[in-house]
């Protein structure tokens, strides 16, 4: 079986800085790491290679440094990587990202399944899965929580949906969007990261990839965001101290008056 993983650098950090004029993340000078829902669809792949057979490719689009997620996928036990850099690429939405994505996965060849995150923690929107199973025509599985078998060119699945489970069987090739529930990362070993550090991983510019260069990038988005805003809190309160009886009698008074005026007494 040849699974392919798609995975992204996000920031380590909760503080994301956005860029007013563009609308990008501005990501200079923060710490980056393995987008922690795709470490499910890693650990997913690598339990299907260990139970079926086969080889797991893991593959990002970002800058150079990105080539450290890749390594830490292959200390963890998946076979190869790809990176996918090139500055041409930078600022590109999600569907732009997918196009990319796609061009390189099918440089692969014989892929029988691709196995992304449920969404990636910086930008939330959970659209790059889909959208390659769309560009590549491929039955699509989302929130899957649990794989129960694969036999005969198919795969059987539980999805999480707000009712409960939902199974599904699907024709292969197809493309899975994972959840949580449906693993445990594993670490990487020491063995794997001595492997993964003798490891010269493929760089994909754009003369490697059959890709459009209107279609690249921050220029080739057809996402645009229209204005940021920083949500503020809005919520205030009081603090009465209180130092002696007298002003603690007043305190009651106003805490009772307060419920009443908001009719909980």
């Amino acid at each position: 079986m040849n699974i392919v993983i798609p995975i992204k650098q996000v920031p380590e950090t909760s503080n994301v800085k956005m860029d007013p004029e563009t609308g990008t993340m501005i990501r200079d000078g923060v710490e980056s790491i393995i987008n922690p829902l795709d470490l499910y669809a890693i650990e997913t792949g690598i339990q299907l290679k260990e139970q079926y057979g086969g080889k797991v490719t893991v593959i990002s689009m970002g800058p150079p440094s990105a080539a450290k997620a890749l390594k830490e996928a292959i200390a963890m036990g998946c076979d190869d990587g790809i990176l996918v850099s090139d500055r041409k690429f930078a600022g590109a939405d999600t569907w732009s990202t997918a196009y990319v994505l796609v061009k390189t996965i099918e440089k692969i060849q014989d892929v029988d399944l691709v196995i992304a995150g449920e969404r990636a923690t910086d930008g939330d929107t959970g659209q790059v899965g889909p959208n390659i199973a769309s560009a590549m025509d491929l039955p699509l599985a989302t929130y899957v929580s649990k794989i129960d078998e694969i036999k005969d060119n198919e795969i059987i699945v539980e999805r999480l949906v707000e009712e409960g489970y939902e199974k599904l069987q699907i024709q292969l090739p197809a493309l899975l969007t994972v959840v949580k529930e449906i693993s445990y990362p594993r670490l990487p070993t020491l063995r794997g990261k001595q492997r993964a550090r003798k490891m010269e991983l493929p760089v994909y510019s754009v003369q490697d990839l059959d890709v459009e260069e209107s279609k690249l990038g921050l220029k080739g988005s057809p996402t645009r965001v229209v204005k940021i805003e920083t949500p503020k809190v809005t919520r205030g309160g009081k603090i009465i101290k209180v130092s002696d009886d007298e002003s603690l009698n007043n305190a009651v008074d106003e805490l009772i008056n307060f419920l009443k005026v908001k009719e909980v007494i």
